[in-house]
């Protein structure tokens, strides 16, 4: 693999704005002096900003049309038992329905293609996730359990399906260093107000513990989740179209414990740079607080060091996009995945304008020309072709010359 460096461009981290030389070397950001055959690319006048870490997906249900919503749920649980029709009716109209492989893929294309390059898949492991050919790099090292009402083992909600590892053992065969990742409070009634407490008395509250959505947390709740060292997934498009209401983020932002993601488009948003806008509207972050949320804070509290940052030793991970003027985190949060200029992946493109073709040829990557959005694209075809059977397609993504 080739010496990388990027020069002239703005350099963008959640911590701090720099105009400095990005080397990148065997994949990762290095420190590094250079070898004689660096390639060198001048990206004047182009922000550079850490690929987005998405804290929180299905990556098998982003190819179901949401549940039409007729009115708010009160919890969750509620929303999961009205799906199940639906779902069944959506199957049974599918001549041929596609595999859990192929919509794991178009999850995570999804996501690669809004400047997502790493994903938490809150649901079994399977090997396809970790395959070179996946579009996204995804979490290996994690333990989970669905939900507390939704684990096996777990009886108290009688009607619906159980689902997930059992949480107590679940919780108890994670080793510390890896996060343990449960759907929590997830409603707006005094069901999912109990539920803190109920995971506390099973003795799964800890600083490894991941809590998503948390809408029911109340005041008091937060502080509980601050002392334990407790981290929350936030995703405030899912929660907005399920309960009609998402939780107050400021004070766990403030205390570290807070990340953000989509849950998936059978509930959530398009990609995670839409629900970086809505998370903007329903909260007093400002643009640069929420970039942290989807790079260093998501990389801290999946405890995955790694990703989310353009420092040394970090996995080559970035998106470029072109410098129009102002602040450049308004700039990202402003930005539709058609503006990307490129998606990098470990030093190499895998999405990006035209201009960049020289890049993909230094990197020996074969391209396949793309539409994205009504942008003039190139996509590694590794990512869409020769990996799963018919890859399933994508609103807004059209291939030229396949």
């Amino acid at each position: 693999m080739r010496d990388i460096i990027i020069s002239e461009a703005t350099v963008v981290g959640a911590d701090a704005v720099r105009r400095a030389p990005l080397h990148m070397c065997d994949g990762r950001v290095s420190a590094a002096s250079p070898r004689r055959d660096t390639w060198r690319i001048t990206l004047a006048d182009q922000l550079v900003f850490p690929g987005l870490v998405n804290a929180h997906d299905h990556l098998h249900l982003n190819s179901f049309p949401p549940l039409p919503l007729a009115a708010p749920f009160p919890n969750s649980y509620a929303w999961i038992k009205a799906l199940q029709p639906y779902l069944a009716d959506l199957a049974a109209g599918a001549a041929n329905a596609p595999s859990r492989a192929q919509r794991h893929h178009h999850g995570a294309l999804k996501n690669l293609l809004a400047g997502t390059t790493t994903v938490q898949h809150h649901d079994p492991w399977r090997p396809e996730l970790g395959e070179a050919w996946f579009p996204a790099r995804v979490q290996r090292n994690y333990h989970w359990s669905h939900s507390l009402g939704m684990g096996l083992g777990s009886v108290e909600r009688s009607g619906l399906p159980l689902y997930g590892p059992e949480v107590r053992a679940s919780f108890a065969a994670t080793p510390p260093g890896e996060p343990w990742i449960i759907h929590l409070a997830e409603g707006t009634d005094a069901d999912a107000e109990a539920e803190l407490s109920r995971l506390e008395e099973l003795g799964c509250l800890a600083d490894n513990t991941l809590l998503v959505h948390g809408v029911g947390l109340r005041s008091s709740d937060q502080e509980k989740v601050i002392r334990y060292g407790t981290g929350v997934i936030w995703c405030p498009s899912s929660n907005l179209a399920i309960l009609g209401r998402t939780l107050e983020p400021r004070r766990l932002f403030e205390a570290g414990r807070l990340t953000l993601g989509t849950d998936s488009r059978l509930s959530g948003a398009r990609d995670l740079l839409e629900e970086l806008k809505i998370a903007r509207v329903h909260s007093g972050l400002t643009p640069r607080e929420l970039l942290s949320l989807v790079t260093g804070a998501a990389a801290r509290l999946l405890r995955m060091p790694l990703v989310g940052s353009l420092e040394a030793g970090c996995h080559a991970d970035l998106i470029v996009l072109r410098d129009t003027g102002g602040d450049p985190y308004q700039q990202l949060l402003s930005a539709t995945r058609g503006d990307l200029r490129a998606v990098v992946r470990g030093g190499t493109p895998a999405l990006a304008d035209p201009d960049f073709a020289e890049w993909f040829a230094v990197c020996g990557v074969e391209t396949v020309g793309a539409r994205l959005d009504g942008r003039e694209k190139l996509l590694a075809r590794a990512y869409v072709s020769g990996t799963v059977a018919d890859p399933l397609p994508e609103a807004g993504l059209e291939l030229l010359d396949d």
